[in-house]
């Protein structure tokens, strides 16, 4: 059994990465010819990890390289899933992605009976949000009698933000923009509607951090409004940032910066979207080391237990690691693909297609984590003896 990383950039090096520190598998890596290796690959088990050059947009070249009973761990573009999924199935191999795109992965689940059948999981979605934060929701949901509301906060951010928008690029400014421009699933009054990006701001207070802004972006639920749909009343995610973050890029937005129809400059076809990509973001790519980037989250489930209402927290803070040169983004996403990969090369999760929040046991997922220093607290907070005590 080997584990088959598609993708060498951030996300893919780290869970490469991952599995190189806490598996004794071999680890094959398939990148795009001449892309470079990430530094702290370069002397992580050089006996187990083997390097391939294949092309995405042609399957077939990928596919070569995977043989049934293989792991194939999706690091690429969400726009890849599809056809990576259905060539894992194909080869009887184990599969899983880092998902974020609510419409691919209800196309996903389409194959449910084809995996089971074969004998395969195949878990998109099992990154940082979507993934770890949807475990963290539905393990709250499920030690509820009756669940309510539920609150999904989730940001990849400088230690030290510079203006004007207070942020830096953690993974890819292309998707970030996609989050920006796309509508979010919640859930309202039980049923799953949508809401504009950027949109309902709110402050939230962390203890270590100050305070930070919360809005709404897509993805980050992925299929959660549909599956809890007449089952809790309220549901959503958020994406956090500094204050003033979410008023630039709307106004941004709103210009039509963001734009994906080409307009005419001087007679030739712009596209606006990759103009503002081409200007900002090599003002906004920063070297880690430099420049130290955080991941905070915070999931809320609201509801009763045993006849009492309460609320269930988790919280946690991960920072970049200088002794690796791995960010906390990188560190919360990619780690939690590889631990993923690892539950179902040991046979810990069932056949078929599953996110998850359906299927990934909370609390042996946060025991994996703490292992690799992320560490998140988790609380329960009885609603009536907290109002009681502030009146």
């Amino acid at each position: 059994m080997r584990y088959v990383v598609l993708g060498g950039g951030q996300q893919g090096s780290a869970c490469a990465f991952d599995l190189l520190r806490h598996t004794d598998a071999p680890v094959l890596l398939v990148d795009r010819p001449g892309a470079p290796l990430a530094a702290f690959l370069a002397g992580a088990a050089p006996d187990r990890l083997r390097l391939v050059a294949a092309d995405a947009r042609d399957p077939g070249s990928i596919g070569a390289h995977l043989a049934p009973g293989d792991v194939v761990l999706n690091a690429l573009p969400y726009y890849f899933n599809e056809p990576m999924t259905r060539l894992a199935l194909e080869v009887g191999c184990h599969y899983a992605d880092l998902g974020g795109h609510t419409e691919t992965v209800l196309r996903q689940k389409s194959w449910h009976e084809e995996a089971r059948v074969r004998g395969v999981s195949v878990v998109p979605d099992c990154g940082l949000a979507p993934g770890l934060v949807n475990i963290l929701a539905a393990y709250g949901i499920a030690q509820l009698d009756r669940a309510r509301r539920v609150r999904i906060y989730v940001g990849g951010l400088p230690q030290r933000p510079e203006p004007p928008l207070q942020y830096q690029i953690v993974y890819s400014l292309e998707g970030v923009l996609d989050y920006y421009t796309t509508p979010s699933w919640v859930l309202r009054d039980g049923r799953p509607v949508q809401v504009e990006a950027l949109s309902e701001v709110e402050s939230v207070h962390f203890e270590a951090l100050g305070e930070l802004e919360a809005f709404h972006t897509a993805g980050g639920l992925s299929t959660m409004a549909q599956r809890y749909a007449g089952v809790v009343d309220s549901m959503e995610y958020k994406t956090l940032r500094y204050p003033g973050h979410a008023a630039i890029m709307r106004a941004i937005r709103d210009l039509g910066l963001l734009d994906l129809e080409p307009v005419a400059v001087d007679g030739h076809p712009v596209v606006p979207r990759r103009v503002f990509v081409a200007v900002v973001e090599p003002r906004l790519r920063k070297d880690p080391r430099q420049s130290p980037d955080l991941v905070a989250l915070r999931v809320e489930v609201e509801g009763e237990q045993a006849a009492e209402p309460v609320r269930l927290e988790w919280e946690g803070i991960d920072r970049y690691d200088p002794t690796t040169g791995i960010t906390a983004m990188m560190r919360t996403t990619g780690f939690s693909l590889a631990i993923t990969g690892q539950m179902q090369a040991e046979g810990r999760l069932p056949p078929g297609v599953w996110t998850p929040d359906e299927v990934v046991p909370a609390p042996e997922f946060l025991a994996a984590l703490a292992a690799r220093g992320i560490r998140i607290a988790g609380r329960r907070v009885p609603l009536a003896a907290r109002t009681g005590a502030q009146a």
